[in-house]
């Protein structure tokens, strides 16, 4: 069987381990009988370089009629100056965005040769850490309307910020003012829910809804849309939880998470908090899914521009990236479970990118255990 990815590599680090991941799957491919095409595509500060834009329509047209996306990282101080819309970034929400990819789903998991490297003691996880961190990924504040202006004399001329200082108590002073929005429809919040409560079935039949319903109206729609959601799933646990609490829960006793599902900005912050107990930031895959089997899946770490270039950044995210993007997108099972043994196979025998390195390991660079992984397939 052939099947067209598309490859949008990025910045930093990430064209080096988007390479390795590709290795990967060369590998698959020869060993299962498939091939892969790939159109690499330019995304992020890479492709504002080239173009005056992070997500050029050449890009995204590429990633709408490939069978599935494989993604690097985007960003770096290179581009920090640039106003938001041309951000690196802009790449990677843009494409969520543009198709459709509403449901986040980052898995995180702690391999038992990695249980040193986890800031835990490890009574705390002595059991392993199997979670799945459910994301909505088009709505929210980071979608909703956003502004700057100046306030002078009292008054601003953006209206949506001039109907936010009439209702601020004491009165703001002159100055700079700026204001994101929190957005969310019934329509984001139940797509998203069913999701959540679908893969909790498919695994221990809890999920804990996240949120802050004592202070936002959107958790409080949020909430009450979950609850409705409930009497669909009667067999699955719900809890709900401030997204205060979680952080600390998360710290304090990770195993009594099964699924946790919640909104953009609380599910970009607690899978990366996650990511850390599970060892490193460079060993969690992702994927961004539309509704049917089409897919983007990226490492949950971003670009690093600090090691980029020095074969020092950890593949396995995206390898791992590359086995869900098999099993969600391709309905190759077989295969993906050949990624994920050949995984574990090289941290059982000792090899360690410098992110995960103890003493008696066996120290490899990117490209290294690239090979190592493949030739493990």
């Amino acid at each position: 069987m052939k099947y067209n990815i598309a490859v949008v590599a990025g910045d930093g680090i990430g064209p080096e381990v988007t390479e390795e991941a590709i290795r990967v799957l060369d590998r698959v491919g020869e060993r299962f009988g498939h091939t892969f095409l790939y159109d690499r595509k330019l995304g992020g500060g890479a492709a504002y370089d080239e173009t005056g834009d992070p997500l050029p329509a050449s890009t995204i047209e590429a990633c709408g009629r490939s069978d599935a996306v494989l993604f690097g990282a985007v960003g770096g101080p290179k581009w920090e100056k640039l106003p938001g819309r041309l951000r690196p970034e802009q790449a990677v929400l843009g494409l969520r965005k543009e198709l459709g990819l509403y449901a986040n789903l980052r898995p995180v998991f702690l391999f038992e040769e990695l249980a040193d490297a986890s800031p835990l003691k490890h009574e705390s996880i002595e059991a392993g850490l199997d979670i799945l961190v459910v994301r909505e990924l088009t709505g929210g504040i980071y979608f909703g309307p956003k502004g700057t202006d100046t306030i002078e004399d009292g008054r601003v001329s953006d209206p949506v910020l001039a109907s936010c200082i009439d209702a601020l108590s004491p009165p703001p002073g002159d100055g700079r003012i700026a204001y994101d929005v929190e957005v969310y429809t019934e329509r984001e919040i139940r797509r998203i829910g069913v999701a959540a409560f679908a893969a909790a079935r498919k695994r221990r039949n809890g999920v804990v809804s996240v949120d802050k319903a004592n202070v936002l109206e959107s958790s409080r729609l949020w909430r009450g849309i979950m609850e409705e959601l409930h009497e669909d799933y009667p067999d699955v646990k719900l809890e709900h939880m401030y997204v205060d609490n979680a952080a600390m829960q998360l710290i304090r006793d990770p195993n009594q998470f099964d699924v946790i599902v919640t909104n953009n900005i609380f599910g970009d912050i607690l899978s990366d908090e996650s990511a850390r107990i599970a060892g490193s930031i460079g060993m969690l895959p992702s994927a961004s899914l539309a509704d049917g089997d089409f897919g983007l899946y990226e490492p949950i770490h971003g670009s690093a521009p600090d090691i980029a270039g020095k074969d020092r950044a950890n593949p396995v995210a995206s390898i791992l990236s590359a086995a869900m993007m098999l099993r969600y997108s391709l309905s190759l099972s077989k295969e993906a479970d050949a990624i994920e043994a050949a995984v574990k196979a090289f941290l059982e025998n000792g090899f360690r990118t410098p992110d995960i390195c103890v003493d008696w390991s066996v120290r490899v660079g990117t490209r290294e255990a690239g090979e190592l992984i493949a030739n493990y397939i």
